[in-house]
């Protein structure tokens, strides 16, 4: 087999990275060891930053968002009780974000792939790959597939072996995946912070609680009001990263949540039974660079941020914008200098949302070892943030995302 650009994982980097190519005309085949079906019933978190829902839009994904998704304005920082609404469009000049859960940004995904004929291979086992990390060299026919360079190895869903050779080769197989395995350790910088907390994750049958996300700081710890549709919840809170779920129970979640979440007037978020309890560990993560020959790293493969801030899912469409818009230019002009300075353009929107995700992070938790001018300093912090306009600004303009390249020219 053969083809110009083969893409490692069906997660939102790897299918995003697969539609922007074919639209402008730029063979692809994604390889995911994981089934169809488990792909969409897999549940993950989803704010999605004004640009994501311009590059959903901008490729004809926007029909369900619009109609499903929740456009939020604003968000409420809830501090002992007392709110402050962060209004985004008043502080950004009309930018929002919009509540979209990641299996349904995969779904449309998949749905608009599968339906334009685009070769996504299912169930394959033993990925390995092979001549992508020699010098930063390009084919010498841009428009045509290599003969030689890179050659992805593996089993389809039947077990048959199979060779696919690329022009490049694109990991977008989140932290655990083949790609980074397939690049020297001496060729990679690895920076990581580890958190000394954790996350509770819930999901719940119930109505919203409330119109807009709320993040909570109570006096032992943090609580975040989400949503995921109309009868379906999602609730985090602070805890310690060793706990399991089980060591929570159902009454538990909701005493504690009504804890760090009451408020003078009584509020009370909707309660209703709980189906789906998570621990997620909170780190933030980068390796650098994000190339390596005819390599290249996007998304959880390259980078993982904390949840606080919502940034995983957009950085990595924005690292796949940025990718699509460098293998177009090769492919049109036999230009390879976007694919040159892939690496740092990225990194540099990286590092601006992994210092915004570890500021929210620190602001809105209880450090376990924090002493009492932690303690203090911590609530001066968020006493500037709700009296300040310019605070409040530079908090909407990182949430809603900073600018993002355009996929294409």
């Amino acid at each position: 087999m053969r083809t110009q650009v083969a893409i490692i994982g069906a997660g939102p980097a790897g299918l995003m990275l697969s539609q922007l190519l074919h639209l402008q005309g730029v063979d692809s085949v994604v390889l995911e060891c994981r089934g169809q079906e488990t792909i969409r019933a897999t549940v993950r978190a989803g704010v999605l930053e004004q640009g994501t829902v311009d590059v959903l839009t901008e490729v004809g994904l926007g029909g369900r968002l619009r109609s499903e998704g929740f456009r939020h304005e604003g968000t409420v920082l809830r501090v002992g009780g007392v709110d402050r609404r962060i209004d985004f469009v008043d502080l950004t000049g009309g930018r929002a974000v919009m509540v979209y859960a990641q299996h349904e940004v995969i779904n449309d995904l998949l749905d608009a792939r599968l339906a334009a004929g685009g070769d996504v291979r299912f169930n394959v086992t033993d990925v390995t790959l092979h001549d992508v990390t020699h010098a930063n060299d390009v084919p010498r026919a841009p428009h045509t597939t290599a003969s030689s360079g890179p050659v992805v190895r593996f089993r389809d869903d039947g077990g048959v072996p199979v060779s696919l050779r690329a022009d490049f080769v694109v990991g977008c197989d989140g932290t655990h995946g083949v790609s980074r395995a397939a690049i020297a350790p001496h060729a990679l910088h690895t920076l990581e912070h580890r958190y000394p907390f954790g996350w509770l994750g819930i999901l719940c049958q119930a109505p919203p609680s409330s119109d807009e996300l709320i993040y909570a700081l109570g006096a032992d710890g943090f609580a975040l009001v989400s949503t995921r549709s109309r009868e379906v919840q999602r609730m985090y809170l602070q805890c310690d990263p060793r706990e399991a779920p089980c060591d929570w129970s159902d009454d538990r979640i909701w005493a504690t949540l009504r804890a760090r979440l009451a408020t003078p007037d009584g509020w009370a978020p909707k309660e209703g039974p709980i189906f789906d309890k998570t621990v997620i560990g909170m780190r933030s993560r980068v390796t650098e660079p994000m190339r390596h020959g005819r390599l290249f790293l996007a998304g959880d493969a390259a980078h993982v941020v904390p949840p606080t801030g919502a940034k995983g899912l957009n950085l990595a469409v924005s690292d796949v914008c940025l990718l699509s818009r460098a293998l177009t230019r090769f492919y049109r002009h036999g230009k390879d200098d976007l694919l040159d300075t892939y690496s740092a353009d990225a990194l540099r929107r990286v590092w601006r949302a992994q210092r915004f995700s570890k500021w929210m992070t620190a602001l809105l938790h209880r450090y376990p070892h924090a002493d009492a001018f932690d303690r203090k300093l911590q609530d001066a912090e968020l006493d500037y943030l709700t009296q300040s306009r310019a605070a409040c600004t530079t908090l909407a303009e990182n949430y809603v995302g900073l600018p993002m390249a355009p996929p294409w020219d």
